[in-house]
Order: structure tokens, then C-alpha cells, then sequence
């Protein structure tokens, strides 16, 4: 069989969480939940659950191995490092990607990682950027909002461009999304099941509309979650584009025409929904992910959804685009 390529996966350390408890407050906090799970808070929401196998890459492995899973591309899970201060930021993605240099080191056979990066301060970003590459990333990680700020930011412009000189891909992961109290989503787990899902949609939405893929051609934006909910409302995107003039400010086509030039993972749990993705970007731009470990995390599952694609196409997801993106 071809090698499979997780490139939707996670990993933390106890020092990060410790700095988060000591660091994070009042805005994030780790608390119990229903359970008896840690789990990570925003303004008393519960978004990210701790589990053991977050911390343990001996468990990783052996998880890999039941689930047929050749290697994967680790990164860090929200809320990333942006809280704390400029010291704290820094220092914390310095250890985190010196943690999982460490840990491809120990497995160079398993292990890959994404760069941490302060990205609310941009010299420290860019200069964390290269240090992470000479320790061996092979792409960046980064939040749908960056603390609440939206992507397209002029602040993160020297990121971007760095990180486009470089060709990079980029793992857009989403976060608790602004205005998640207005919104009610402090229940029934909303953040989760669909706050997330906005998170990701309206990055990748204002993306296209402010020319951020006409800017930055190189790089390889990488959504999340099978790209949310923008596979679904890609056709809305081009109605509003033909009708409404705000929409066409900073683009000249429409925005579907952008699909071939983002890349989603296969961390969506109906087979119609992969289909879908494929059918949008394209089978070289849809690739394996899992979500493991978090607890809606899926090896198994996403895998026998990708296994029961087309020859041409599960090939390419199973890992040959991954391969060709990572330069693996």
C-alpha cells in the first residue's frame, strides 16, 4: 500500500500547558469539565480537552501503527501561543518547536512537525520562522484569528511574506471565533461542533475576497477540517461576487476560481463531505488528516473514508500530495 501522511495532527508538552495556567489568565484558564478531562477554557468556554496521548509520542506511534499511518506532520492545537506577552509568546514557541524537533529526532522515520510562531509579533515571527526551519519544519501552523485579529491583518504581512518566499504550507486551524459569547456557544459544546467550523469559514472566505492568494501565490494555505463550510458555500461566494460590488474591491474573478489554489484536509466524518472536497479543490489538493488526538480526533475513520475513494484520488490523499506540498 502507498504511504499515508497525517498532515492534520497534534501534539503539546506539560511545560506548555503549565505556562498557559501560569501565563494565560484571565483569558484562558484550564479547568475540569463534564467527565473529569482538563480541558482549556476561553472566557469560561470549554474548547480543547487534555488527554494523555497529547503529551506522549511513544502512544503516538503505537496509535499510528493500529491505524496504518506511515508518518505525521505535528502541530501545535489552539490556543497556540497567542497569549502572555511578547516575552512569554516567543519563548513559548521556542520551546514547543524545539520539543518537536526533539521528538522528529526520536522518530525520523514517524515525525514531521509545523512551526509555532508568535505571530502577534512579527520580527519575533519572522525570525522564530527560520530558526524552526534550520531545526527541520516543514511548514507553519496558524490559528484561524490570530488573539481575535483576522488573518488578512496588515500586521502579519511580513509573515506571510516570509513565509511565501519560502513556498511554505500552512495549516489554517480554527480557535474559539470572536464573538463566541454573543453568540451562545459557551453551550452544548457549540464551539466545537460549529463555532470552530465559522472560524475557519470566514478566514478562508476573507482570504479570498481581500486578494490574499493573489499576494501570496507561493505559499500553501491548507484549511482546516476540510475547509469548514467553504466546499458548501463556494457557490454563494460567486452569486454574492456577481451581485454585490463590496465583494469585487479587491479581486477581479470569482472567488471559486481561487479553490485550486487551497489545500484541505480529510478531517470530515461523512463520506458525501469528502466527495465534495474533492470535487471543489480538486483531488491534488485534498490530503489525509486525523485530528488525533483530540477526543474528536479520527485516524481510523478518516483513513476508511479516504480508502474508499477511486484508485487516482485515494492515492494522492493517502499521501502523494502531501508528499509533493511538504517536499517529503
Amino acid at each position: 500500500m502507498s504511504t499515508v501522511i497525517d498532515v492534520h495532527t497534534h501534539m503539546m508538552s506539560r511545560p506548555y500547558i503549565e505556562r498557559l495556567e501560569e501565563h494565560g489568565g484571565p483569558k484562558y484558564t484550564v479547568e475540569a469539565v463534564a467527565g473529569g478531562q482538563q480541558a482549556i477554557h476561553l472566557d469560561g468556554a470549554p474548547f480543547t480537552t487534555l488527554y494523555d496521548e497529547m503529551f506522549d509520542y511513544e502512544r503516538r506511534i503505537e496509535n499510528m501503527d493500529r491505524a496504518g499511518v506511515d508518518v505525521s506532520i505535528v502541530s501545535l492545537t489552539c490556543p497556540n501561543v497567542f497569549w502572555g506577552g511578547r516575552e512569554v509568546s516567543l519563548d513559548t514557541a521556542r520551546h514547543i518547536n524545539d520539543d518537536m524537533s526533539r521528538a522528529q529526532k526520536a522518530y525520523p522515520d514517524r515525525i514531521r512537525w509545523l512551526a509555532t510562531l508568535p505571530w502577534q509579533y512579527a520580527d519575533d515571527a519572522r525570525t522564530e520562522l527560520e530558526r524552526a526551519l534550520d531545526l527541520g519544519a516543514v511548514g507553519v501552523m496558524v490559528l484561524a484569528n490570530i488573539a481575535g485579529a483576522d488573518l488578512t491583518a496588515e500586521q502579519f504581512a511580513p509573515v506571510w511574506t516570509a513565509i511565501d518566499r519560502h513556498g511554505l504550507p500552512v495549516l489554517l486551524h480554527p480557535t474559539a471565533p470572536q464573538g463566541l459569547e454573543a453568540a451562545h456557544m459557551t453551550q452544548f459544546a457549540l464551539v466545537a461542533s460549529t463555532g470552530f467550523m465559522a472560524d475557519t469559514t470566514l478566514a478562508l472566505s476573507r482570504m479570498i475576497f481581500d486578494g490574499f492568494f493573489d499576494r501570496y501565490p507561493k505559499l500553501k494555505i491548507i484549511g482546516g477540517h476540510g475547509g469548514a463550510t467553504l466546499p458548501f458555500i463556494i457557490g454563494r461566494l460567486d452569486r454574492c461576487f456577481d451581485t454585490i460590488p463590496a465583494c469585487r474591491q479587491k479581486i477581479q474573478r470569482r472567488p471559486s476560481s481561487y479553490a485550486r489554489q487551497i489545500y484541505v484536509d480529510s478531517v470530515v466524518y461523512q463520506q458525501s463531505s469528502l466527495a465534495l472536497d474533492l470535487e471543489v479543490f480538486g483531488d491534488d489538493n485534498v490530503l489525509y488528516g486525523s485530528d488525533y488526538p483530540h477526543n474528536i480526533g479520527d485516524m481510523v475513520g478518516c483513513l476508511s473514508r479516504v480508502d474508499s475513494l477511486a484508485e487516482h484520488a485515494r492515492l494522492k490523499v493517502r499521501g502523494r500530495n502531501a508528499q509533493r506540498i511538504f517536499k517529503l
